[in-house]
């Protein structure tokens, strides 16, 4: 047996010896793990996501995915370098589709303000507020930031619940109410006693 091959068995021994103690809740050992790996982990997250917040993100999910399924690693698929660089590896893939389809509702959104601004017949709140009042709320509403307004328009405008926007932008139910309420917040200082 050569010198490499006997590196590599006796790596992949302590490998096991480590994960079987993250099994058992060995929090040390887990702290071990992670001075080990994390280095190698970020910088597989942040070359795939090309953000280091995400990249981060993505680094903790992983690891609390590795404290919790531990048990799922089998030595003999591969060393726990490679199980660990794959679970990260996945886990920023689908954050990268993740971010892709939060950027294309947000266009579709943005796309349907626009044709239901350019429509030719009045709208509700044209009819019942006048049309000037409708487009200082149209300004203002362009002035919020993306994620603000988006949630506004998917919450008033489609009559969407909170907790359906919240599925749809694959975002937690308490982001979206914050954006809604930090949302209407702005509006209301921009429209004052407007509408």
């Amino acid at each position: 047996m050569t010198a490499d091959t006997q590196k590599n068995v006796a790596d992949q021994a302590q490998d096991t010896a480590l994960i079987e103690r993250i099994r058992t809740g060995d929090r040390a050992a887990f702290m071990r793990f992670y001075d080990r790996f994390s280095p190698l982990m970020f910088s597989v997250a942040a070359r795939v996501l090309g953000d280091r917040k995400e990249a981060e993100d993505v680094l903790q999910e992983v690891m609390l995915v590795i404290w919790n399924k531990s048990g799922e690693y089998d030595p003999q698929l591969g060393s726990l370098s490679s199980w660990s660089v794959a679970l990260t590896r996945n886990k920023a893939l689908d954050r990268l589709r993740a971010r892709t389809r939060r950027l294309r509702l947000i266009e579709e959104v943005a796309v349907m303000a626009e044709l239901s601004d350019t429509a030719s017949s009045p709208s509700a709140n044209d009819l019942i507020h006048g049309q000037e009042r409708a487009q200082m709320l149209r300004t203002a509403m362009k002035e919020l930031p993306i994620d603000q307004r988006m949630a506004i328009e998917l919450a008033f405008f489609t009559g969407m619940s909170q907790s359906d926007i919240a599925t749809r932008l694959q975002q937690p139910l308490g982001t979206v109410k914050a954006r809604i309420r930090r949302g209407m917040l702005r509006l209301r200082e921009q429209l004052g006693g407007v509408l």
